[in-house]
């Protein structure tokens, strides 16, 4: 009720109230200050009027503000107001943090009358979702309708999840451009990507790891794949600024603080060298890689793999055949390059790395025994295929930034890009001109999916499943931004 003008909220409620008639849906009724989140600036005695004068709301919900149900509870005029105590959401709402008093703050709602209580609060890490877990543990304890929401990109999990774990409801946006809170997802994509309605206590909880993860499409990947092989699992994305404090205190079997069927992860930057140290076993591989990008709970310990050379090498293969000796550049020499660097190497290929840094390079070109080269002024002419492994060219604000121009892909056989979001990026427009073949990140990330599907369930996924939600994901990010635009 926020979102209208004084005079038009009684009309609006009248309205309201012939609607609900004919339906058995359940409304939820608010009129938020904009200090709790809402449209209007109303003080106490505004919101006072408006539920004291509202009439009949027994079809209704009435999510009420914390400061405004202890006074009507005080003053005993709900009866007058016709309000539901039953039928009351007795809310608090913080956009800027997560409280220290965040059990003082319940306690002081457990003592009104309200059957359901309501907490959300901003969170900036994914550990900052144990209090809300806990929330939700402490209401079924006690008997007690519970909604606890983490706002926020760190806090979509407690969305997901709420509900399986004794939340009264989750919310859901119409749409993006209609969300009401930070990190608030669809109605479409809680039920459709993250199947919602199937999650329960059993379900096995696989995410990924990162710093941002907004952007990922790997929830829509695995989470496709799972439904197709009826797994009851769910991929969910966990925003971790603290890589070790997020496996100590949510993860490893033998410290994390909430009762939750966790499986694996999936790591993504800037954590795949960070997690190295805090597991319990690494596969040679991904040791002599020095990057893990995957993590699968077996026998109470924490074990790393690294699917990205494998997702990186098979779709190359495919293209090319047998790539010994072929002559390959890769540009960059993050996590995704050293899984490049170390997949060519195993295949018999001549590698060069490429890099603008040569002094932070020179100890993996060492270790790996490639040459090191200048990115400035580089010139690909002889090389059979050269690699994006660097962020440019990622959907966001270096989206039209290129290593490479056409000039300098020229006589260059085959382009290979990393980022897949966009699928067609700068690097390969410029490949393009310059006449080179090409393969998309897209096909990358599919591949090394498909392995950490694998490695967390024991069985081969459906690649085309898998491919079919990478694109429909992409398409339909990319149909909303222009409207968005």
């Amino acid at each position: 009720m926020d979102y209208l003008i004084e005079d038009e909220r009684a009309q609006a409620l009248r309205d309201l109230l012939v609607l609900t008639s004919a339906s058995s849906c359940p409304l939820v009724l608010t009129m938020r200050p904009s200090e709790q989140g809402g449209r209007a600036k109303l003080n106490l005695a505004d919101r006072l009027k408006f539920w004291s004068g509202t009439a009949d709301t027994g079809k209704f919900y009435c999510d009420l503000e914390l400061d405004l149900v202890s006074r009507l509870a005080e003053a005993k005029t709900t009866k007058q107001a016709g309000l539901d105590w039953t039928r009351i959401i007795c809310s608090h709402h913080d956009f800027a943090e997560l409280p220290a008093d965040l059990g003082k703050i319940y306690d002081q709602m457990a003592i009104t009358p309200a059957l359901i209580l309501k907490i959300a609060v901003q969170v900036d890490d994914a550990t900052e979702c144990i209090p809300i877990f806990r929330l939700l543990d402490r209401a079924q304890r006690e008997g007690r309708e519970m909604i606890a929401i983490a706002m926020g990109q760190a806090g979509i999990m407690t969305r997901i999840l709420g509900p399986s774990r004794g939340g009264f409801l989750t919310y859901g946006s119409l749409g993006h451009e209609s969300a009401t809170a930070p990190g608030q997802l669809t109605a479409r994509e809680l039920r459709e990507v993250y199947r919602i309605d199937r999650i329960n206590r059993q379900t096995e909880i696989i995410g990924l790891m990162g710093q941002p993860v907004g952007h990922s499409i790997s929830p829509h990947i695995h989470n496709a794949a799972f439904a197709a092989a009826q797994v009851n699992a769910v991929y969910i994305p966990f925003e971790v600024r603290n890589a070790a404090a997020f496996l100590r205190r949510m993860i490893h079997p033998r410290s994390r603080e909430i009762d939750w069927n966790v499986r694996g992860l999936s790591v993504t930057a800037p954590h795949k060298l960070a997690v190295i140290e805090n597991l319990d076993w690494v596969e040679p591989a991904a040791k002599e890689i020095g990057a893990v990008n995957t993590i699968v709970i077996q026998d109470g310990e924490l074990h790393g793999y690294n699917t990205d050379a494998q997702g990186f090498i098979v779709p190359l293969r495919t293209k090319l055949g047998s790539l010994r000796n072929v002559r390959c550049a890769i540009i960059g020499a993050g996590g995704g390059a050293r899984a490049a660097l170390w997949a060519l190497r195993h295949d018999n290929a001549e590698v060069t790395l490429f890099v603008r840094d040569l002094n932070k390079a020179k100890a993996v070109a060492e270790r790996l025994g490639v040459d090191c080269r200048s990115l400035a002024g580089a010139h690909f002419d002889g090389f059979d295929v050269v690699v994006n492994a660097t962020p440019l060219g990622t959907r966001g604000e270096r989206e039209n930034e290129s290593p490479a121009t056409s000039e300098q892909l020229h006589n260059v056989r085959l382009a290979y890009d990393l980022v897949y979001n966009p699928v067609e990026t700068r690097f390969l427009r410029e490949a393009g001109l310059a006449g080179c073949a090409m393969i998309s990140g897209i096909q990358m990330l599919v591949a090394q999916a498909a392995e950490q599907f694998r490695l967390w369930t024991g069985r081969q996924p459906d690649a085309a499943v898998m491919h079919t939600a990478a694109n429909k994901a992409l398409s339909s990010e990319s149909k909303h931004r222009k409207i968005e635009k």
